[in-house]
């Protein structure tokens, strides 16, 4: 699967690396990553092209608690789990909030 689309960079250039939103779970998800064999997720609110790979920012969870931080975007197109699943995009993940993403 592709995980960076045309549509998605633009929409990456176009918003700031960081939420502008005093409230951060206000932010709008610009595309979500998951890993389909856990509980692995990437909410992605912002990011910047670097050296040739992208530096995506936004709210992350390993399955355990959620933060805030960054994750290359070469980091997740090249981790392979098990059975060899790679990470997949959200199809329908479209103009929701973080808020709205996450699961209490």
């Amino acid at each position: 699967m592709i995980l960076m689309t045309q549509e998605i960079k633009n929409q990456l250039l176009e918003s700031s690396y960081y939420p502008k939103e005093e409230d951060w779970m206000e932010t709008t998800v610009i595309v979500k990553y998951f890993y389909p064999a856990g509980a692995a997720t990437w909410l992605i609110t912002g990011g910047e092209e670097v050296d040739g790979d992208w530096m995506l920012f936004g709210y992350v969870t390993l399955g355990y608690e959620w933060e805030w931080g960054s994750v290359l975007l070469s980091e997740l197109e090249n981790f392979s789990g098990f059975a060899g699943l790679k990470i997949e995009r959200d199809l329908y993940c479209n103009g929701a909030s973080v808020k709205e993403l996450v699961q209490y």
